[in-house]
């Protein structure tokens, strides 16, 4: 893929271009990620990543982007020295006016499709999350404005407060 600063993913055999993300994307995804890095990483329940990282689907062969993504300890194996092969436990978009019907779509099935088991659609205008719990088997999405846990499984570990990740400095 050319080196242009634009986001290539191929879904369904389609390829998907994105522009590159505007500074309030950027700043929630860093808030988020920084949040995340205390309840995820520190007490050592695996690793997280942001993008540009390569998620790819072999048997598939498709490949996306996430913003943000989680890989426990226990599936460890499928991070290479080249992208994410396979499922991460947990994949977050963050919307955009370019992305977000793809995001709220193509892929949320994508995702739940390949076997990721939490998937976060951070809403900037709406200043909400949904999470969708594709292992615990949820057919709707839980929409979150406040207080959002953060969970292992079906272990909740933290929270993360949504006006500490919404709020930037314009």
């Amino acid at each position: 893929m050319p080196e242009d600063g634009n986001r290539y993913e191929a879904i369904g055999g389609e390829l998907c271009v994105s522009p590159p993300p505007k500074p309030p994307h950027q700043w929630v995804s860093a808030r988020l990620f920084a949040e995340l890095l205390d309840l995820l990483v520190r007490p050592g329940y695996g690793y997280l990543f942001y993008a540009p990282i390569g998620v790819e689907f072999s048997e598939t062969e498709e490949g996306v982007q996430p913003d943000i993504l989680f890989v426990s300890q226990g599936r460890l194996h499928i991070v290479t020295e080249d992208r994410i092969q396979g499922a991460p436990d947990l994949v977050i978009e963050i919307l955009s006016p370019s992305t977000a019907r793809r995001d709220r779509t193509v892929k949320r099935l994508l995702y739940q499709r390949q076997g990721v088991a939490e998937y976060w659609i951070v809403d900037l205008d709406a200043r909400q999350v949904e999470v969708w719990r594709f292992a615990a088997g949820a057919q709707d999405a839980e929409r979150y404005t406040d207080i959002l846990p953060v969970r292992l499984g079906n272990r909740t570990i933290g929270e993360i407060t949504l006006s500490q990740v919404f709020d930037w400095p314009r």
